[in-house]
């Protein structure tokens, strides 16, 4: 059907990266690029001899004019940014210039502030659409699978919809002292911010891992959760009919946590750059450094995810409560496609998301967050995919 070109060469496109091939009819060729063209070939050994066609390029995702050249050497009909947030941007930009189809797994943060909003992305709206492209932002599980989860439940189940909690839980366990499931630096911004919901349409904020509560989730048992800033909460909040209150909770363990406020305190977090040896550095990307490699816990994580979302609200003037989530098995997408589950459940809607662009299921002109879309044939997708979900009305609710 097409060519897509993959920017990124890390756990996560791995992951895109097999479950494209495993899709040839839809992706008859693919490029993989990144800073690292090792890495890129090193993919390529891998899924060579199959339907899909994969060629690999250099390219520097920051620079907007090497963007623009590769993208107009190999003429793909839609670019997956599976590159740090850090470049969505840039990427954006090139996509612009070559009126080309764009896809990202997470929003825009400038590299200098731990700060997480759309706004700069939203800001692409009108030029996207003036230029006939599409844009689906935050293509993974969350956000992504819980955007769709959202628009699903909206289309079927309520009229309105007045709370959501949404919830992930990873029951995994790598054997290390300190790692983290994602990108270092991402994750550890993201869980040292504060943490933040949305109540009667205004944020409330809080000091980071104030909120803690238990749940019992199906297939994992009872875990600690916290409340943490998540960016789909701001897209939800708008999209979403009837929002009341809308929050985000991840689970972590005490030793994650106690490894973390050390590491925190004694400076190994923070963003602000500092002189050593008479280089400038910054030490959270010292420790990202220092850290092991997400791409490499596959074959150490055992244990489940469980990522959903709870739903309260009304149909034909009755209250509704609803619940949908997902679990995915380390082991079982090790077996796969050589990654844990949390770069199999970003993986796989980014690809899902490109392949509904692709058969112009989700394709119109503009910059769009998943939930704008219909989720059905995300949801069918999910399900033939490796992400099968489940779902359950009156759930146990969190307090």
């Amino acid at each position: 059907m097409g060519r897509a070109l993959i920017i990124g060469a890390g756990g996560v496109a791995s992951v895109v990266v097999h479950k494209c091939c495993q899709n040839s009819e839809v992706f008859e060729e693919i490029c993989i690029a990144s800073r690292t063209k090792s890495k890129c070939d090193a993919l390529k050994a891998k899924l060579d001899g199959g339907k899909t066609k994969i060629t690999t390029a250099q390219v520097d995702a920051d620079n907007v004019e090497e963007l623009i050249a590769l993208i107009n050497d190999y003429k793909p009909d839609i670019v997956m940014n599976i590159a740090l947030p850090y470049q969505d941007l840039t990427i954006m930009e090139a996509c612009l210039a070559t009126k080309t189809h764009y896809l990202d797994t997470a929003n825009y943060e400038p590299p200098e502030t731990a700060k997480f909003e759309y706004s700069w992305q939203w800001a692409y709206r009108k030029r996207f659409e003036e230029a006939g492209i599409t844009a689906i932002l935050g293509c993974g599980f969350d956000p992504g699978v819980t955007g769709v989860f959202s628009a699903y439940a909206a289309k079927h189940y309520f009229d309105e919809i007045h709370y959501i909690d949404i919830l992930d839980a990873n029951a995994g366990d790598h054997g290390y002292p300190f790692a983290t499931n994602f990108n270092p630096e991402i994750n550890i911004r993201e869980v040292t911010a504060k943490g933040s919901y949305i109540e009667n349409g205004e944020w409330v904020e809080t000091e980071p891992m104030e909120i803690k509560r238990v749940y019992n989730f199906p297939e994992i048992g009872e875990k600690d959760m916290y409340l943490l800033h998540h960016e789909e909460l701001e897209s939800l909040a708008l999209n979403i009919n009837g929002i009341k209150r809308i929050r985000f909770f991840m689970t972590f363990s005490e030793k994650y946590l106690t490894h973390l406020k050390v590491l925190e305190n004694v400076g190994m977090t923070s963003i602000e750059p500092i002189m050593y040896e008479g280089k400038e550095i910054i030490p959270l990307q010292f420790l990202k450094a220092v850290l092991p490699d997400p791409a490499s816990l596959g074959p150490r994580t055992k244990g489940k995810t469980n990522i959903g979302c709870i739903y309260q609200g009304i149909k034909d003037g009755k209250p509704v409560e609803y619940y949908v989530y997902n679990v995915c098995d380390h082991q079982e997408c090790y077996k796969e496609v050589g990654s844990q589950a949390i770069s199999y459940t970003t993986g796989v809607p980014a690809m899902i998301g490109a392949m509904l662009l692709m058969k112009g299921e989700w394709k119109k002109p503009g910059v769009y967050n998943v939930e704008e879309f219909n989720p059905d044939p995300f949801m069918k997708a999910l399900n033939e995919w490796g992400l099968p979900w489940k779902e359950t009305f009156s759930p146990e609710l969190v307090d």
